[in-house]
């Protein structure tokens, strides 16, 4: 079986006095989306950096596809979409992905790049210069150039920020297609209904640490069950929208009448809000 694309484990980084990891331990396994939530100034930013070598950490060890971070064997299976990006307005899609391919050493040619630019829907547009592309249009040529080389692991900082919902819509089925294809991905983001919808688990980080880890589902924690009845509101805590049916059968058997059903659980925005202590993101 394939050890991790990312291994984190003690991470640590100091800046002079200032804390910024205070020991996190963190995988994302191959073809798994993992969401990184945390306020500004949790260590979001800084953990990434030190994935892509660009940060060294004080302690602790981290592995990109068994490989030291920043090492040349790390960075040819790393692609990397910064928050705030800017590529040279003058040149073309096709040009700016050109470049990158020449500066990772791919040699995919004409035909990665064609088929990039598919992936994020930008194939009818690779002659037009960037100046002239709307910032959703360049967000998805970032996510492009991210994946100039066939990368195995993802780092993307707020990849759906400036898009509106087809936009996301497309990053979401690009983001399910990589998946299938075995690529790990590590996704910052502050849209938390996003990270819901398509990542496998969630790390949430607050002053340094890793505080709460798991799948969506699992950090919503148990739902319950609210039926209106003729006789009033009946709750069944823990069931879910699996149990709803059983749970109306047997009320019903007994003679209940039926007036309204919910399902209830917690969000995965009130599981972050309970983490991070209020601090603002």
């Amino acid at each position: 079986m394939p050890g991790p694309a990312l291994a984190i484990a003690g991470l640590r980084k100091n800046y002079r006095q200032q804390q910024a990891l205070g020991g996190v331990d963190l995988e994302v396994a191959p073809g798994e989306i993992v969401g990184l939530l945390g306020p500004n100034g949790a260590g979001k930013s800084t953990l990434t950096k030190v994935a892509c070598g660009l940060v060294r950490p004080s302690a602790g060890r981290v592995e990109v596809l068994g490989r030291r971070p920043g090492s040349p064997q790390a960075r040819g299976e790393l692609g990397y979409l910064a928050e705030l990006f800017r590529f040279p307005s003058w040149c073309s899609a096709d040009e700016l992905l050109q470049l990158h391919q020449r500066l990772a050493g791919s040699e995919g040619g004409a035909a990665e790049r064609a088929e990039l630019l598919r992936l994020v829907q930008l194939d009818d547009v690779a002659s037009r210069r960037i100046g002239e592309m709307s910032k959703g249009m360049q967000q998805r040529l970032g996510l492009a150039q991210a994946l100039v080389g066939s990368p195995k692991l993802l780092l993307l900082d707020e990849p759906t920020s400036a898009l509106d919902p087809v936009g996301r819509r497309i990053v979401r089925g690009l983001l399910e297609e990589l998946r299938g294809r075995e690529v790990a991905i590590l996704l910052n983001s502050h849209l938390l209904s996003e990270v819901e919808l398509v990542c496998d688990r969630v790390a949430i980080i607050a002053r340094g640490f890793l505080i709460r880890s798991g799948a969506p589902e699992e950090l919503a924690g148990p739902a319950r069950v609210e039926v209106e009845t003729a006789t009033g509101i009946r709750v069944f805590e823990g069931a879910g929208r699996e149990e709803t049916p059983r749970i109306v059968a047997e009320l019903v058997a007994a003679g209940e009448e039926i007036y309204h059903v919910e399902v209830h659980h917690s969000s995965l925005e009130e599981v972050y809000l309970e983490a991070v202590g209020g601090q603002t993101g």
